[in-house]
């Protein structure tokens, strides 16, 4: 199912107030666990799926990319992205990533930042970047943890006062879609297990380098206190593959 709520009015002018809209990656909590995963850029040829700003795109070009291409399907997202690059190196395609098609070998690096879960087939997205990316290529993504996807609900157990108890997990086991809300709309989703992005990766021809389950860095527990509660449950999986 290609879903496109950013382009919905309401939607996207909800998510251009969030923190990781307005300050880009240092917004974002996982972002100082990401960004000690990215490989060397220098000379090297960037495809971003889900690229939504472009703020990974323009990293990707600060860090000395050849050339770097922002693949999403919303069009005010790549609004955005357009008006913050100046660099002909970075272009941009509006497309859903399920559509994706390169050249066999094209590029040295893919990354891509908390979409694949909004994706049905995991494998198959897999298969194509397998084939896009040259041998010895970097694959590096993130997603919302399958912990943070098993339910429908995706929010705490709280007590009558309104605190957080805890986080529920049900029906880990069973794939599929996620009938959730984000930013007070309705949004499909797609849960799998941890062992599924990893097996779906080995069996495409990848070998795992890493695998972190990302809490906030020191300086923002300080600098936003309520986000203490990130801390008792991984919100985010991040897998650096390489391509055998």
């Amino acid at each position: 199912m290609k879903q496109n709520k950013y382009d919905v009015e309401k939607f996207f002018f909800a998510y251009e107030q969030m923190p990781r809209s307005i300050k880009g990656l240092e917004g974002a909590g996982e972002w100082h666990v990401l960004k000690a995963l990215m490989p060397d850029m220098k000379d090297k040829k960037v495809l971003d799926l889900g690229c939504g700003f472009g703020w990974h795109c323009q990293f990707a070009h600060e860090q000395g990319a050849r050339s770097v291409i922002g693949v999403d399907i919303s069009e005010k997202m790549l609004e955005k992205a357009r008006e913050k690059t100046k660099d002909p190196s970075i272009s941009y395609i509006q497309m859903p990533i399920e559509d994706i098609d390169f050249k066999k070998s094209e590029f040295d690096v893919v990354i891509s930042s908390l979409a694949f879960h909004y994706i049905k087939s995991f494998g198959e997205v897999a298969k194509k970047v397998g084939s896009f990316l040259k041998p010895g290529g970097t694959f590096l993504f993130s997603v919302e943890h399958p912990i943070f996807t098993s339910r429908n609900e995706q929010d705490w157990y709280y007590d009558h006062d309104g605190h957080p108890m805890h986080w529920p997990i049900d029906h880990y086991q069973e794939e599929g879609i996620r009938h959730t809300s984000f930013l007070t709309e309705d949004v499909i989703k797609y849960h799998r297990t941890i062992s599924t992005y990893m097996n779906d990766l080995i069996r495409t021809g990848f070998t795992i380098n890493a695998v972190k389950e990302p809490m906030p860095s020191d300086e923002m527990l300080e600098s936003i206190p309520q986000m203490v509660d990130e801390t008792r449950r991984p919100m985010f999986l991040i897998i650096l593959a390489e391509k055998n």
